[in-house]
């Protein structure tokens, strides 16, 4: 797939130009620079560009594997025709001026044409793209990229630019460097697929503003055979607002960004410093076998830090063996620490660090090690990075550095640099590279299961549905419980009913005591009105209720359209708790499980996944809240029927995927019991 793409064995480059610094002539340069294979320059006002021959049109040059556009981008439609017809089936439109800048219509006729021609565009407004391992650079970056074994892609060309320029300085190496662009068609899906199979890539990259198909995004990601790291941009409402002005993308929910990556086994990084963090450690060591790392320090706060950011991010201090404890009380001054993190003191000479390195790097405990320097008067960093290098050959556990400081560790980070042991200047953002590699060992190990299916009784809820339509609203309430009943999910007994004499026989039929709720679309929020009572012991107090309910809507809400009470059998000590969905633009219906009742909007103790959920999707959810503990049971109580919750988020996830016309529900509260489980309240919104 692409594979002619980024390995080309000719290139012509469409709009080149005679200029010095225009885009046409530097995108020439760039190729002319180191790439082996055919070169066309196109530009039917020269004959040719700097002694290289020059073609009128695309169509008068010999057989083309890549075609770059650098025209104006009301030309562009036509030079993919001429593309077309010439054959060419690989085109990076480089040129702007398309969806970004609100040209959408432009964009979609250069999508119509390349999909009648079978041609494959990367772009438009897009830097290009990079293949250290071709001596390609298809780009109009100021440099080229080091070669290395970083796949890295981003929809921002101008960051390219910007990580390039950083990368070289500290020689960071990639194979390949892509910019995506508008993602008119190639995208962070494709390019997956492309580096996943790509033998010079050993971890992926992506700096994201939005995903363009995010349930093949999940797909994709979840078969992947390499890490592969994230930046998303626009988490908060002012970066999606700004992602949206600057490429056009529709920022979804960041819950539901977080949630895919979850489960597709991605890891997400906070910021670009972060992603390269990860990415060094990735492409420069191996996976950690499992949790629990050794630290090994000459500086007790440095020590302390490390230790305290592991241990927030979950990952294990490892015990040592007995063994390994001998060996560094033998090999270690008196008043050195020789449990971990292991302190070395500030006089370490690098023989002391090979010693307390080569002690715990063999304990059966220890899956990794952080080492740590500070520069004391005595330090030899320049031997101590030699140590870590000589241990980092020795051992497939991996090594991370922590030279801290300035001047004085210059030349240790350049020995580390050169020999492939990724080293930071914090001990934190050792940890936090850890954490992500501990991370990724959990990921492939991973064992993927289908979700459950589960009878349900489709044409009942469509009836439902279409009864609902027709009534001409598209917001409901406790009234459509039933939908969940036809889905194996227990509900609260309940009837609708529209008189007093009614409610009374009902609530006479289910039995005392009784809640009645007012249903009617207009009303959002039933308590805020007096629309909700509940605790009715008897057909008298029924009958009052009834009464002042009707009296107090039409007194606070006059012109509410009612369409009925519900009569509900009232349970007691059940706990509260919530399910929800909304359908995200991006991944589709996003489940939502937490602590219920009121408590949801001011605690927010609530966790997401992208439906359909598998059964330790279900499990997951439920142990993440914070509140779980309380479903085990604390002081004395009984504990709620968490098998009962989890069956229930699976049934629920499948009425969700089953109804794409549903676009958020919200079931609240849920009571979970000692055993089972039943919804008590509803509202259901269908889409435009």
């Amino acid at each position: 797939m692409l594979e002619k793409f980024f390995n080309p064995d000719s290139v012509a480059i469409i709009g080149a130009s005679r200029k010095e610094g225009k885009v046409g002539r530097v995108v020439l340069d760039n190729i002319r620079e180191g790439f082996k294979g055919n070169i066309y320059p196109v530009n039917p006002g020269a004959d040719e560009i700097d002694g290289v021959k020059c073609y009128p049109a695309i169509t008068d040059t010999p057989p083309v594997d890549l075609a770059i556009i650098v025209v104006p981008a009301r030309a562009v439609p036509s030079i993919l025709d001429e593309c077309g017809a010439k054959g060419v089936r690989n085109v990076v439109v480089i040129s702007a001026g398309f969806k970004e800048s609100g040209a959408s219509e432009l964009e979609r006729e250069c999508i119509e044409i390349t999909k009648r021609h079978g041609i494959r565009m990367l772009g438009p407004n897009c830097l290009g793209f990079i293949n250290t391992y071709s001596d390609l650079n298809a780009s109009f970056s100021g440099s080229m990229a080091i070669k290395g074994n970083i796949g890295l892609a981003s929809q921002s060309g101008a960051l390219c630019t910007a990580i390039l320029d950083w990368a070289n300085i500290r020689g960071i190496g990639f194979s390949t460097f892509i910019s995506l662009g508008n993602k008119a068609d190639i995208s962070e899906n494709d390019i997956i697929t492309v580096l996943s199979e790509d033998e010079k890539t050993k971890v992926i990259l992506l700096y994201l503003e939005g995903i363009k198909n995010g349930r093949e995004f999940m797909d994709i990601a979840s078969v992947h055979k390499k890490p592969i790291v994230v930046v998303k941009a626009g988490r908060t409402r002012s970066g999606a607002k700004a992602v949206s002005s600057h490429t056009g993308t529709l920022a979804g929910s960041d819950a539901a960004y977080t949630s895919a990556f979850n489960q597709s086994g991605v890891i997400r990084a906070a910021s670009l410093e972060e992603m390269f963090d990860y990415g060094l450690a990735f492409s420069c060591q191996e996976i950690p076998s499992d949790n629990g790392i050794a630290i090994v320090t000459n500086a007790g706060g440095a020590g302390v830090l490390a230790a305290d950011a592991c241990e927030s991010l979950g990952i294990k201090i490892a015990s040592f063996e007995s063994k390994t404890i001998e060996i560094l009380r033998s090999s270690l001054p008196d008043a050195a620490s020789i449990y971990n993190p292991v302190d070395v003191l500030g006089d370490a000479h690098p023989d002391r660090y090979r010693s307390a390195i080569n002690a715990v790097i063999n304990d059966s405990n220890v899956n990794g090690i952080i080492v740590l320097a500070s520069p004391q008067a005595m330090t030899d960093m320049k031997g101590i990075a030699e140590i870590l290098v000589e241990a980092d050959r020795a051992s497939s556990k991996p090594i991370l550095a922590s030279l801290m400081g300035g001047e004085q560790t210059v030349e240790g980070e350049k020995i580390l640099s050169m020999n492939h042991v990724p080293n930071y200047p914090f001990p934190e953002r050792a940890a936090r590279a850890m954490h992500a590699m501990i991370a990724y060992a959990n990921i492939t190990a991973r064992v993927y299961t289908s979700p459950p299916d589960f009878d349900a009784d489709r044409r009942s809820v469509e009836d439902i549905l279409n009864r609902s339509r027709r009534e001409g609203s598209r917001r409901f309430g406790v009234e459509c419980l039933p939908i969940l009943e036809k889905y194996g999910i227990p509900i609260a007994d309940s009837m609708v009913v529209s008189t007093r004499d009614q409610a009374v026989k009902v609530a006479d039929s289910i039995g005392y005591p009784v809640v009645i709720k007012v249903i009617s679309s207009e009303i959002s929020h039933k308590t805020d009105v007096g629309g909700v009572r509940t605790g009715i012991k008897d057909a008298q107090e029924l009958r009052v209720v009834y009464e002042d309910m009707i009296q107090r809507i039409h007194r606070y809400m006059p012109g509410a359209r009612i369409k009925g009470i519900l009569i509900q059998k009232m349970l007691e000590n059940g706990r509260e708790v919530i399910l929800g969905m909304n359908r995200d633009p991006q991944f589709g219906p996003m489940l939502m499980f937490g602590l219920g009742g009121i408590s949801v909007e001011v605690l927010k103790d609530v966790t997401f996944r992208i439906a359909p959920i598998t059964e330790k999707d279900a499990e997951d959810m439920i142990k993440e809240i914070r509140a779980y503990p309380m479903l085990l049971g604390i002081r004395g109580e009984r504990p709620s029927d968490i098998g009962a919750v989890k069956e229930t988020l699976l049934r629920f996830s499948k009425l969700c995927m089953d109804f794409p016309e549903i676009t958020e529900i919200d079931v609240n509260p849920m009571l979970v019991f000692e055993h089972g489980c039943v919804a008590v309240d509803m509202r259901l919104t269908l889409e435009e």
